[in-house]
């Protein structure tokens, strides 16, 4: 089919860092939609190494699931610098991990994912492209308070006044736990899928890559390490039940 004369219903443009989430949500996309691109974003991340393992996991997704890879459209990088340059967060600078005083911690990069919807439905909107996915959820919001669904809502709002359009932005993961995003991992791609994901995806914050856990690579102390590794945890523990 000329992707020109596909319907915009069928297509979809997945917010894809390379992370377990947005692996999942990508996995999710292909399964729903006849054709999908990706965009990440360089924002000069602490975690660079991500950037790299969002390459490994197309190329392993090509590979390994070929019903998929058919699907699999244009994957673009946007440089959004001028964040990490705005930025004074351990994300961004070679500092610390700590809780501030308003009880945010400072891996909180103020205004990410607005600015990644905001450029996200940009490129959709060029590309004739209505639906965007993303690896949002709400077990992330006693951090990122722009995880919550209230606050995507109003940002796509926003949006699709700002630009006369019809956007819906797809989150699967809103309301699950890490166990509950490998459970959803396996439901669609198997064992298969969940190995892929657990090796090449990246999301530990300090872009540790040396040692691989049983949950994947990282410090394993990290937040987003912690929190993958517990929900790695339950989630082998109900399979094996």
């Amino acid at each position: 089919m000329n992707r020109d004369t596909q319907s915009k219903d069928s297509k979809a443009l997945v917010l894809f860092s390379g992370g377990q989430d947005s692996a999942t949500v990508l996995a999710w996309a292909l399964a729903q939609y006849d054709y999908v691109e990706t965009v990440g974003f360089d924002y000069e991340q602490r975690h660079m190494v991500e950037m790299q393992c969002r390459l490994e996991v197309l190329a392993q997704i090509r590979q390994k699931f070929p019903k998929w890879a058919n699907k699999l459209g244009v994957d673009r990088v946007l440089d959004l610098s001028v964040l990490g340059e705005m930025s004074n967060t351990s994300l961004t600078r070679d500092i610390a991990i700590i809780d501030r005083k308003n009880g945010l911690p400072n891996t909180f990069v103020p205004g990410r994912n607005i600015i990644f919807l905001n450029f996200a439905a940009a490129l959709g909107y060029k590309q004739g492209i209505r639906n965007l996915v993303a690896g949002m959820c709400e077990a992330d919001f006693s951090g990122y308070p722009d995880c919550r669904k209230e606050t995507l809502d109003a940002t796509m709002l926003a949006l699709n006044l700002g630009m006369d359009t019809d956007f819906t932005l797809h989150t699967p993961l809103m309301f699950l736990s890490k166990s509950g995003a490998w459970q959803l991992a396996n439901q669609l791609g198997g064992e298969k899928l969940v190995a892929l994901i657990n090796q090449y995806s990246h999301t530990c914050y300090l872009g540790e890559r040396g040692k691989c856990n049983d949950w994947g690579f990282g410090c394993g102390t990290c937040p987003a390490c912690v929190l993958r590794a517990k929900g790695w945890t339950k989630y082998t523990t109900s399979v094996s039940a």
